[in-house]
């Protein structure tokens, strides 16, 4: 499970990833990275590089399905995403958008999916 305290909550962080962050793109889900800028220090650096934790955040929209399936694909996918945080770099904020097609995906297509777009970022992506 992925603790809370490793996950953006504000609509703000998810807002900086995804506009300032990389993106990697694959079948069922979109990564989007971003790591640390070179001054920590600056006020308007957010929480999560400040305190130089890795954050993660999850979107799963109704285009995945109902709510019964977006909540198993986001309890998938943050399984997932525990498990691959020591391969991310301290101060960087993820968020994981999965695609249409997650919906009907096993657990295992999504982490080859994750898998493939955490190395396409350069992260590595296979634990």
């Amino acid at each position: 499970m992925l603790p809370a305290a490793f996950r953006l909550t504000s609509s703000q962080e998810f807002g900086l990833v995804v506009r300032r962050g990389r993106r990697a793109g694959r079948p069922r889900l979109v990564v989007h990275a971003l790591t640390s800028p070179v001054d920590n220090s600056a006020p308007t650096t957010p929480t999560w590089v400040r305190d130089e934790r890795t954050r993660v955040g999850f979107v799963v929209s109704k285009a995945v399905g109902n709510s019964v399936v977006r909540h198993r694909v986001s309890r998938r996918l943050r399984h997932l995403v525990a498990d691959r945080l020591a391969q991310l770099p301290p101060g960087t904020g993820v968020v994981v958008r999965a695609l249409g097609p997650a919906g009907t995906a096993t657990s295992a297509e999504l982490g080859v999916d994750l898998d493939a777009a955490l190395r396409k970022l350069g992260f590595g992506g296979s634990a």
